[in-house]
């Protein structure tokens, strides 16, 4: 058996985080695994025929000081900063996002429902009538807003009714303009930037994968091992069973792989836990990408499809992002549709849905010829915010707390969040665990 201060399931970005932050300096040993041969687990990358494909559009919107100086420091130049080209295919028509403020374009009746429609919560505000998401749209945006683009885009999203999902999860992710910037949105193509992520950054070469890689080579001396699945988590005894490594013992545990799958490993559990698991839910993401044989497909970042008749919900364009991730003369696109996991997935067919919808709204041309695919399909896309999560977690990581495990990042902590709150959950994480040690945060906070 080998021992190890802190073992860290998960070398997806909170994870190596994590370890990154404790360094060698804060006086504790610790081994990150992943099942996978390649760093970085969901914000990782693939090469195919010439083309840099990322596992769906990650994009790092930072807004922290620290975040910013610690991707900065990372990357050392390999990064742009952009500003977003994001729109809303609706109608027939290309609109700004976010919708509640960019009606500039559509049919006048639609535009004057959605106008109207808002300013009615403006001057005649009425509280949701339930907790939930939908009815939460309808008090902030009004009818239209909502019938237009919150409904339809969100139920393609979460797969099931907007009256089952909470409002917990929407936070900085759905901005409310204020009554002048929807009327002036109405009037004319206004550019004004909305939301968290108006700008965001993205590495020059090497697509996202360049980020868990910058932070894989902190590890040294065998403390990262891949194609190293864990088998089952004994949390009485302190020892994990990690295939290819054997039986590693720990003092502190780390978990950022998702919480249902690691409830699942480990042991012993409470009859309140397993119950508690149960009540957590997932939709899973089918994300195809395409490598185009014709430069610049498109001249925005990405695209939403709130239409029942696209069978995909976004669409983005990574060559756009960066030039180096396609060959010269070609672009790159990637396609994203949820499911539920109970839901049977064809991948021949709904290439084809998605195919054919690229072409309906003329992105792509029926001349276009796709010269690399490459399927990616994350299990764990987002975290259902269903009534039993909140109540679910509450029970679960009050036994965690008690176990001594530290479960974070998006799947770990089982929330909807980005990149840059990754990275700073493995910090904070670290500075938990550190036993007084001068960490690499705190070398960084100061300029070492």
């Amino acid at each position: 058996m080998i021992r190890t201060d802190v073992l860290i399931l998960g070398g997806g970005l909170s994870g190596l985080s994590t370890a990154y932050h404790l360094g060698e300096r804060a006086g504790r040993s610790c081994l990150v695994v992943d099942k996978s041969p390649v760093i970085g687990g969901t914000a990782g990358s693939v090469r195919r025929e010439g083309f840099v494909f990322d596992h769906t559009g990650h994009l790092l919107h930072l807004h922290d000081p620290y975040g910013k100086r610690l991707v900065a420091t990372l990357l050392r130049g390999n990064l742009a900063w952009l500003a977003r080209s994001s729109w809303i295919h609706s109608q027939g028509v290309d609109t700004r996002y976010p919708f509640q403020a960019n009606t500039f374009g559509l049919p006048a009746a639609v535009v004057e429902e959605c106008v109207a429609g808002f300013l009615k919560t403006v001057h005649w505000p009425a509280p949701p009538a339930t907790g939930s998401f939908r009815d939460w749209c309808l008090a902030q945006f009004g009818e239209g807003i909502s019938r237009r683009f919150m409904f339809p885009y969100n139920e393609k999203v979460w797969r099931r009714s907007l009256r089952e999902i909470t409002t917990d999860w929407q936070g900085p992710f759905v901005p409310k303009p204020a009554a002048g910037e929807v009327i002036r949105g109405a009037l004319m193509d206004q550019a004004q930037a909305f939301g968290y992520n108006a700008a965001f950054s993205y590495p020059i070469r090497g697509g996202i994968q360049s980020l868990p890689e910058s932070l894989a080579r902190s590890l040294a001396g065998g403390r990262l091992r891949l194609g190293a699945r864990v088998a089952s988590v004994d949390l009485a005894a302190r020892v994990a069973v990690v295939e290819g490594v054997g039986e590693v013992g720990f003092g502190r545990l780390v978990n950022t792989m998702p919480l249902p799958h690691f409830l699942d490993l480990a042991r012993p559990l409470p009859a309140g836990v397993l119950e508690a698991r149960r009540n957590l839910r997932h939709n899973s993401v089918y994300c195809l990408n395409i490598g185009i044989a014709r430069p610049r497909v498109s001249d925005k970042h990405w695209i939403y499809f709130p239409e029942k008749g696209f069978a995909f919900y976004r669409a983005g364009f990574l060559s756009n992002f960066s030039r180096h991730v396609a060959p010269a003369g070609a672009s790159s696109m990637y396609i994203e549709a949820a499911r539920r996991p109970s839901e049977k997935v064809e991948l021949p067919r709904l290439e084809r849905l998605f195919l054919e919808g690229l072409r309906a709204c003329g992105i792509l041309r029926r001349s276009d010829r796709i010269v690399a695919r490459h399927w990616a399909p994350i299990e764990y896309g987002y975290v259902v915010y269903d009534r039993d999560r909140t109540a679910a977690l509450k029970t679960v990581f009050a036994f965690l707390r008690k176990a001594k495990v530290e479960s974070i990042g998006r799947y770990g902590a089982w929330k909807y969040s980005f990149m840059e709150e990754a990275l700073l959950d493995g910090k904070r994480c670290a500075e938990r665990l550190s036993s007084g040690g001068r960490s690499r945060a705190q070398g960084l906070a100061r300029g070492a």
